[in-house]
């Protein structure tokens, strides 16, 4: 089969069932690690994790990025489309992989319950409404993308726009840095951070704390401007020329 005649509807409908499995994958890989360090139920403070597998776990997550990038390299074929694949299959798989942990363990508890998300370079945490938060931004964004490539606008990011998107997304990492990037900077372990994983001192501090108040001013700062970015693409796109040579 020519995956280029393939039509922006089908590889979108392909690519969110896609999202849901990758979704209960990831779940998946969660109940077992939760069997084996949390039994009881998770909750902070972290149990640390052995050397080997958190090895394992930091190449399991470079692995699903890596699996997203691929998808959206072969689904699409132009920079703006493969963006928006990206962007469309990773909020899907994100949004996905929360229902599917509540499906399996009745959990979160709520959208305020707090998650570790990513662990390189450093721990990123945060209440889970956040990750969701921008999972619908990712789609929003992707389908608009998508949704003006099908009716023939010509899809492109201004240098304008593409500053508003990065700043945006940049606040939104410190949000969710912010946390143990505190415990960091505060214990004077900045200069140690490509060994912080072996040392004992540090990781004892991690297995004692409990996080308290998410950052949620710096997160919506951050959301301010993807929105902009958003309004302003949207609004700028609808107003140029059509392509009828686009697929």
């Amino acid at each position: 089969m020519n995956t280029s005649k393939i039509s922006i509807s089908n590889k979108i409908f392909f690519l969110v069932l896609f999202g849901i499995a990758m979704g209960f994958f990831e779940a998946a890989v969660v109940v077992y690690l939760r069997q084996l360090y949390y039994p009881e139920g998770f909750s902070f403070p972290l149990k640390i994790m052995a050397l080997d597998a958190l090895s394992i776990e930091y190449f399991r997550e470079v692995s699903t990025l890596v699996m997203l990038f691929s998808l959206a390299i072969i689904a699409g074929k132009k920079f703006h489309e493969r963006f928006a694949y990206f962007l469309l299959c990773f909020g899907v798989w994100d949004i996905f992989y929360y229902v599917w942990l509540k499906v399996l363990l009745n959990w979160p508890q709520s959208l305020l319950t707090w998650d570790i998300l990513f662990l390189i370079p450093v721990i990123w945490a945060g209440p889970v409404l956040a990750p969701v938060l921008c999972a619908l931004t990712m789609i929003v964004f992707g389908s608009s993308i998508l949704s003006f490539q099908q009716q023939g606008y010509r899809v492109r990011i201004t240098l304008l726009e593409w500053i508003l998107l990065f700043l945006g997304a940049w606040i939104i990492l410190v949000a969710f840095l912010w946390e143990y990037s505190t415990i960091i900077i505060q214990g004077g372990y900045l200069s140690q951070i490509a060994t912080l994983a072996t040392d004992p001192h540090f990781r004892q501090i991690i297995a004692e704390h409990i996080p308290t108040s998410f950052n949620w001013i710096l997160f919506m700062i951050g959301e301010g401007f993807i929105f902009s970015f958003l309004i302003i693409f949207f609004l700028r796109t609808r107003k140029s020329p059509r392509d009828v040579s686009e697929d």
